[in-house]
C-alpha cells in the first residue's frame, strides 16, 4: 500500500491520500453464495441459467444454504417440511398483524415484514427450541429427564401438543415421510427416535397424550437433515412468510381500511379505575 502526504497552507486540514489493492476492497464482502459479473450470476457456482427450470425451490434454498444440491430423499423432505408450515389461518398473530399492516396503507412488504418480524421466541421459536432438546437426547440425557425438567417449572415442551387440534393433521404424513426415508437408510433416524421419546415420555401420568405437533414433525426433519437449530428457525419463517404475503394480499383485494384487532361495534374490555372528575386543589 502506498501512502502520499502533501503539505498545505497552516489553516486548513492535511489531507492523506492512499491506494489501496483492489482486493482489499472487494473482498471486503467476500462470499462463496454467490458472484455476481456482467452478465453471469453463478449461486454456489452454478450459473443461473443452468438452474432455472432444472430444481425445485426448496432444492435451491438447500442449495444456497448448504452448498450443494440435495439427494432426491433430502429435497423431498425439505419440500414437505416447508410446504406444511406456510399458514395456521388469521388467528395466528403474524398473520394477523400482517393484515391489519395491509388496512393501513403500507406497501405489501412492509406488511409482510410487519408479520415476519413477530416470528420470535414465543410465535415461531418452537420448532428451533425443539431442536435444541433432540440434540440433548442425541448428546446422551433421556426424555423423560427433559420431561421431569419442564414439569418442574410448569413450563410447555416445545413442539408438542396445540391449542386448537387434539391432534395436529400435519404430525402423521410428516413423521410417515421421515419414517420412510429412515427404513430406506436415507437418512440416520436418531431425531425421529428422539421426537418420538419425548412424545412417549409426556405421556407418562396423563389421561390423554400430548401429540407432537407442526413445530416437533418439522424440527425432526430438519435435525434429521443436519440443519442446525437456528437454520430451523429461518426454515420455518421463510416457510410461513408465504402464508403472510397470501393473507396481506388477500386484505389488501378486500379494500378495508384500518382494520383492528375487533370488529368495530366492539371495543375492548377495561378493567381500570372507573370514571372520575378531576379535582386539582386551589382551582
Amino acid at each position: 500500500m502506498n501512502t502520499t502526504q502533501g503539505t498545505v497552507a497552516p489553516d486548513r486540514a492535511v489531507t492523506t491520500h492512499r491506494t489501496v489493492e483492489e482486493s482489499t476492497v472487494t473482498d471486503w464482502w467476500s462470499t462463496a453464495v454467490s458472484r455476481i459479473r456482467p452478465g453471469e450470476i453463478l449461486l454456489r457456482g452454478y450459473p443461473v441459467e443452468q438452474l432455472i427450470g432444472q430444481v425445485t425451490f426448496a432444492e435451491q434454498i438447500w442449495l444456497m444454504l448448504r452448498g450443494e444440491l440435495p439427494t432426491s430423499a433430502q429435497g423431498r423432505l425439505l419440500e414437505a417440511a416447508l410446504v406444511a408450515a406456510v399458514d395456521h389461518g388469521p388467528q395466528a398473530p403474524s398473520i394477523a398483524a400482517a393484515r391489519m399492516a395491509a388496512t393501513c396503507g403500507v406497501g405489501l412488504n412492509s406488511a409482510v415484514a410487519t408479520g415476519a418480524g413477530l416470528l420470535g421466541d414465543t410465535h415461531g421459536g418452537a420448532g428451533q427450541q425443539c431442536m435444541e432438546l433432540l440434540e440433548r437426547i442425541a448428546a446422551g440425557e433421556s426424555a423423560a429427564e427433559i420431561v421431569t425438567e419442564y414439569r418442574a417449572r410448569k413450563a410447555y415442551v416445545p413442539g408438542f401438543g396445540h391449542r386448537f387440534h387434539p391432534r395436529d393433521p400435519r404430525r402423521d404424513p410428516l413423521l410417515a415421510l421421515v419414517t420412510e426415508a429412515v427404513d430406506a437408510e436415507e437418512i440416520p433416524g436418531g431425531a425421529l427416535a428422539a421426537g418420538l421419546a419425548l412424545e412417549a415420555a409426556l405421556a407418562v401420568g396423563r389421561p390423554r397424550p400430548v401429540p407432537m405437533n407442526i413445530d416437533g414433525a418439522t424440527a425432526i426433519i430438519y435435525a434429521e437433515l443436519g440443519f442446525p437449530a437456528e437454520l430451523g428457525r429461518g426454515l420455518f419463517v421463510l416457510s410461513r412468510s408465504v402464508g403472510i404475503l397470501a393473507h396481506a394480499r388477500e386484505e389488501y383485494e378486500g379494500g378495508a381500511r384500518i382494520k383492528g384487532p375487533l370488529p368495530r361495534p366492539l371495543l375492548a374490555g377495561y378493567h381500570g379505575t372507573g370514571p372520575r372528575d378531576l379535582v386539582r386543589e386551589g382551582r
